[in-house]
């Protein structure tokens, strides 16, 4: 049975539960050039095409790279409509990587396990679930990994 919002309280999380996210979302120009903007992040491999076509170290290289922290808040957002609808706060975002550069025109997907779950110390209608949280490429290379601590409301009593 997948996630909907009847079904993702802080009881219905299973430790070990896996989740593929069903949304993806292509990253444009546009997303790029704003955050980047937004948030005053003046790397020149973020808006530098020319400067970009020159630079070849590694993976990085040949186009414009894409700025992490969107990268982050795109892939935690394609999980959000599965596991964040009764979410009342972020507990903690924890263990971060960037392993792959995202590009203009890459499509990214989003996929989630249930590593454990604790009660809250500050509110008894809710509980703390810590995902493992994996963003990919249309290549199906991961483009993120991280935890993510969410606290969760609790099933009302009926």
């Amino acid at each position: 049975m997948g996630i909907t919002g009847e079904n993702n309280y802080f009881e219905d999380f299973v430790v070990g539960d896996k989740y593929i996210h069903a949304r993806g979302r292509t990253v444009t120009e546009m997303d790029n050039v704003m955050v980047t903007h937004m948030t005053m992040n003046t790397a020149q491999p973020h808006y530098n095409e020319e400067l970009m076509k020159k630079w070849v170290v590694g993976k990085f290289g040949g186009k414009r790279v894409v700025m992490g922290g969107f990268t982050i808040s795109l892939v935690i957002g394609l999980t959000s409509e599965d596991l964040s609808e009764n979410a009342l706060g972020e507990v903690l975002l924890d263990k971060m990587r960037l392993p792959t550069p995202v590009y203009h025109g890459d499509t990214l997907y989003a996929e989630s396990e249930v590593l454990g779950k604790e009660d809250s110390k500050d509110n008894a209608k809710a509980g703390v679930v810590n995902f493992k949280i994996t963003g990919k490429n249309q290549e199906g290379d991961t483009v993120f990994e991280g935890e993510r601590k969410v606290l969760i409301k609790r099933r009302p009593p009926e």
